[in-house]
């Protein structure tokens, strides 16, 4: 039964991804970009949380 269920849920996967695929490019190609001021004020929040991630993991 576990072997079952296995081929079954990779099964489902597969289709999810097949219908998932071509909706996803639809969505990329036709979003809009954003600007280098938009990218920027993206990645230092980021950055920010990751650093302050590393910090916390430096203290344990």
């Amino acid at each position: 039964m576990d072997m079952w269920m296995k081929i079954g849920s990779a099964a489902l996967l597969v289709v999810m991804l097949i219908i998932l695929l071509p909706r996803a490019k639809q969505m990329l190609k036709e979003s809009p970009k954003g600007s280098t001021a938009q990218w920027i004020s993206f990645v230092i929040p980021v950055a920010l949380v990751a650093l302050f991630v590393l910090f916390l993991m430096q203290m344990v």
